[in-house]
């Protein structure tokens, strides 16, 4: 039925994008917007005999738009406008990691691991042909933090703690003072010899996808 619409938008020689019963008219000015907003929702409840949900319709400039999950924002060096996830689709995958590496779900790690990559393969898939280099760094670095502190609990006591950073090749003087700092989490992992132990490179033996490496792979595809 919506392909009538589509025709319609056509025909009255709008630019367009429309998924399912979501849609976007662009238009020059706010005056525009007015009218075809006016327009075109008498003609779909008439011709198509549908409600238009007016809570949902509204005219707003690119930099307000969110759509599928897309946010959007105007590069000034080529005066293009681009797309990036929205600023609540951040969010909301930085909740789903939080969720995955929370220290107080019992799961083997490799397997967390392998959920992990799972959601954000999925997560960059999708949201691959937008602009995030700089946010997947962060999210990045801020994974592996989480990640650290896991292995820090697991590993319980400071003598399991002195033997995990030295088989990581931290010096046995080093690794003793670090095992015996305790449970401050955060501040071990992050102000540490931890985070040299248990660098990148560790964790993507242990099958950990990099964020921003796999997103650097995926856009340039999404590009060509």
């Amino acid at each position: 039925m919506l392909n009538e619409l589509d025709r319609e938008l056509e025909k009255r020689g709008l630019n367009f994008t429309r998924y399912a019963d979501d849609c976007i008219i662009a238009v020059r000015s706010e005056a525009s917007a007015k009218r075809i907003i006016h327009s075109i929702t008498e003609w779909i409840e008439k011709k198509l005999g549908l409600k238009v949900n007016a809570t949902k319709t509204k005219i707003t400039r690119p930099e307000g738009l969110k759509y599928l999950g897309f946010g959007f924002y105007k590069d000034f060096k080529t005066e293009e406008w681009k797309c990036k996830p929205h600023k609540d689709s951040i969010e909301k995958f930085k909740r789903k990691l939080k969720q995955l590496t929370g220290r107080r779900w019992s799961i083997n790690f490799r397997v967390r691991i392998a959920k992990i990559n799972q959601v954000t393969r999925g997560w960059i898939n999708y949201y691959a042909l937008g602009s995030m280099k700089s946010a997947m760094e962060k999210m990045d670095a801020h994974l592996r933090t989480r990640l650290r502190m896991i292995i820090w609990k697991q590993w319980k006591v400071p003598a399991k703690r002195q033997w995990g950073l030295q088989k990581l090749g931290i010096g046995k003087d080093l690794a003793r003072v670090t095992a015996y700092c305790g449970d401050r989490y955060y501040w071990i992992v992050t102000r540490n010899c931890v985070s040299r132990a248990i660098s990148k490179e560790k964790l993507a033996q242990a099958g950990l996808v990099s964020l921003s490496d796999y997103y650097a792979e995926r856009h340039m595809l999404k590009l060509i």
